[in-house]
């Protein structure tokens, strides 16, 4: 199977960068996701956010909630709602697992990337994640530091 850096069809549509730093994420899936012809449009013209967004699982269907994909303007008549519900497509046993770490263990399901893959479809990667506190966030913004001041103090001596 060909790498992500080796192939033209894989493309990094928007990103949530805040994500990793607001929420410990437990674990990622990589779903699809429903989307009209214009919104593919669009996309493939990288005009998408969603860093605002969530996912929530509702009757048994997982769905990608203020989530913002710019109107295509070519597409007058049949364009779409620019931050409508979006379906997302998953396994059932994933479905199940997603309900369970939700209802339970108190975790929230946060979009992390939405890109083309390597056959050109679009993909989302969810993670299901808890929330950090301030202190939580201080200890790795430390922790970074520390990372970032060793490889400086090893560069220097060699």
């Amino acid at each position: 199977m060909a790498s992500k850096d080796d192939n033209a069809n894989y493309k990094i549509i928007a990103e949530n960068r805040r994500a990793r730093h607001d929420y410990a994420i437990e674990y990622d899936i990589e779903c699809g996701i429903v989307l009209m012809g214009s919104e593919v449009k669009s996309l493939r013209v990288n005009s998408a956010n969603v860093a605002e967004s969530y996912a929530a699982v509702e009757n048994g269907e997982l769905w990608l909630v203020n989530s913002y994909i710019a109107p295509y303007l070519n597409a007058k008549t049949w364009g779409h709602e620019d931050r409508r519900r979006r379906k997302l497509l998953a396994s059932k046993r994933e479905l199940a697992r997603l309900w369970n770490d939700t209802q339970r263990k108190g975790m929230t399901i946060v979009p992390l990337v939405m890109y083309f893959n390597h056959k050109g479809l679009v993909k989302l990667k969810v993670g299901v994640a808890k929330g950090k506190q301030n202190h939580d966030k201080r200890a790795d913004a430390a922790k970074k530091d520390w990372q970032r001041q060793k490889a400086r103090l090893l560069r220097h001596d060699a």
